[in-house]
């Protein structure tokens, strides 16, 4: 018993140390955007575990969900200077760090789960993932969003003539705002903190998101008609800042990638449940559900957007996730 009273002391005294890259025992900071139950949620508290029983509990993590620390760009920057220790994110604030991360952001590039999986998991993802070091991150693994579907309070959305003149909140992500535009949407890219008030007051007409987000964000509330468009496949990042990274022992740096990876499985397996049986969850919820969807109609509208993108990021790049085998 006294034993046990000083190692609960002992874990309790590791969890009161906050400050990115403590040489001893510490607490992370991890901030996400959206609420703990969220697949973000699941992925941060997977990861966490795993860190906690690979290092021994000399590093644990403390979540801060919910845009506790700042939006998702904020929370990126935090990274970059070391003020944020962790942050799960999705894609689109990334881009404007390490650009070739948006190229995960083409619509309609991907074809399905597997296609997505061989892709980030194969040498095409480290690829990307090792160009985060020159622009101070750390990027420790892909996680994910999923497909993302349009919501609005307006029209039943089948075709892109339907979504002509929408205003659609759009992450700050150039690849969507330009998708958007070449489809007669009117992009208006919005920090996601503001969201919520913004459908609800009408300033702006829909957003697009996964199933999942769509659920843990409670857009139904906001939100009649939900389109199962699938228009992009949305991967999520596990972020570390160098602050932490830099003062870490080779061995303890294997603790950190394979706690990302765990993260990372988990957050798709959650948001993959969420995809799966969410869409039912949300029609009680009230939502109309769109599923007769022209992908197809999409695709030939969104001609001129592909020509800026193979101009961006080259075509050979983008043939190479469209084409890549699995």
């Amino acid at each position: 018993m006294f034993l046990k009273k000083i190692l609960t002391a002992t874990v309790l005294g590791a969890a009161l140390v906050s400050t990115a890259g403590v040489a001893g025992a510490a607490e992370l900071k991890l901030g996400y955007s959206l609420a703990p139950t969220s697949h973000y949620g699941v992925g941060a508290t997977a990861m966490g575990e795993e860190l906690a029983r690979l290092s021994g509990g000399k590093w644990t993590i403390k979540q801060f969900p919910a845009n506790a620390l700042g939006g998702e760009r904020e929370m990126v920057e935090g990274a970059q200077i070391g003020t944020v220790d962790v942050v799960v994110t999705s894609s689109g604030p990334v881009g404007n760090f390490v650009a070739d991360t948006l190229l995960t952001d083409i619509p309609f590039l991907f074809k399905d789960f597997k296609h997505v999986d061989a892709v980030l998991d194969g040498p095409i993802g480290q690829r990307i993932l090792d160009q985060f070091p020159k622009h101070g991150l750390i990027a420790l693994a892909w996680g994910e969003n999923g497909f993302r579907n349009l919501t609005n309070s307006k029209v039943a959305v089948k075709t892109p003539a339907d979504a002509k003149g929408l205003k659609i909140r759009t992450m700050e992500n150039q690849v969507h705002m330009t998708a958007f535009q070449t489809l007669g949407v009117l992009p208006t890219p919005m920090a996601f903190p503001e969201l919520f008030t913004a459908l609800q007051q009408g300033t702006v007409d829909g957003q697009e998101n996964p199933i999942g987000v769509i659920m843990s964000a409670k857009f139904d509330q906001v939100q009649k008609y939900l389109s199962l468009t699938q228009h992009v496949y949305s991967p999520a990042l596990i972020i570390l800042s160098p602050a932490v990274w830099n003062k870490l022992s080779a061995e303890e740096k294997g603790w950190f990638k394979t706690a990302g990876l765990a993260g990372a499985k988990a957050m798709r397996e959650k948001a993959r449940s969420d995809a799966a049986n969410g869409v039912e969850e949300l029609r009680k919820r009230g939502m109309t559900v769109v599923t007769d969807i022209d992908r197809a109609a999409f695709q030939e509208a969104l001609k001129p957007a592909y020509e800026q993108y193979a101009k961006k990021f080259g075509q050979e790049k983008i043939d190479e996730i469209r084409n890549y085998k699995y």
